[in-house]
């Protein structure tokens, strides 16, 4: 799964895919590297970041999504948390919604899903992206978060999506401590568990700088890294910003493994 953030704040590319005609050009040419799916967002969700007015989101993602549609031969995701801006994004040629607050943050968000048939991930974050990294508190942070999105799943399902459109993704650096992100990696199978896709959305995050010793370096090997981790555990999508290196690495990786 290609990030790509149409907004001017993300934490890492953010403004690099502001305008529509950059945003546009970047996602052909992940889908050119080998990236299955390209993830859509208009607002940021690092840590503190201050929310975004839905016009404003959607005024972000509506064209690109627009420009894309018929273009791309792979799946458009809209990344966002508010059902308007998922239901205009569908409209405009979006296939899957990606909601860092699994689908409880806004109570329209479900019936947008279930009536427009789509594909949806479902991710876990305790607290919101404004008080998410404060205090972050887990008795046994795998096996509390894998309850959850299992209970999200059934909700889900007894909501009427249909099983084989739900994917499942822990949340890695949402409400997490780096120790806390760093167990979820390393027990990532476990989450295999719930009979769904699991997705994972680790790509340049502040664990992996944190690890390297050097908050300040570059983390894109380091991101690769952790990206044949996750894949020799199963996971089955990466949400990476970095999709040339990251399918190339894993070509080689799976070479090697055969």
């Amino acid at each position: 799964m290609g990030i790509l953030n149409v907004t001017p704040d993300s934490f890492s590319d953010g403004g690099k895919h502001f305008q529509t005609s950059n945003a546009v050009s970047a996602a052909l040419r992940m889908e050119d590297a080998g990236a299955s799916i390209i993830d859509i967002g208009g607002e940021s969700t690092r840590p503190y970041s201050n929310p975004v007015a839905e016009s404003e989101e959607l005024e972000r993602v509506t064209p690109v999504i627009e420009a894309l549609s018929g273009r791309l031969q792979i799946p458009i995701s809209i990344d966002t948390s508010k059902s308007r801006v998922a239901e205009q994004a569908i409209a405009a040629g979006a296939e899957i919604v990606n909601d860092v607050t699994g689908l409880e943050g806004d109570a329209e968000m479900t019936r947008v899903v279930t009536t427009h048939c789509v594909g949806v991930c479902v991710m876990h974050m305790q607290g919101t992206p404004q008080t998410m990294q404060d205090n972050p508190s887990y008795t046994n942070v795998v096996e509390e978060i894998l309850q959850y999105l299992i209970a999200r799943r059934d909700d889900c399902i007894s909501k009427g999506i249909p099983k084989e459109r739900i994917c499942l993704d822990p949340g890695i650096g949402f409400g997490k401590t780096h120790e806390h992100n760093l167990q979820l990696v390393r027990s990532a199978n476990r989450f295999l568990e719930t009979d769904t896709p699991i997705l994972v959305g680790h790509s340049r995050k502040g664990f992996i700088g944190s690890l390297l010793g050097d908050k300040e370096a570059d983390r894109t090997a380091a991101t690769l890294g952790v990206s044949l981790a996750l894949a020799s555990q199963g996971v089955h999508i990466l949400r990476v910003h970095d999709v040339q290196e990251t399918v190339d690495s894993l070509k080689l990786y799976l070479h090697c493994m055969k």
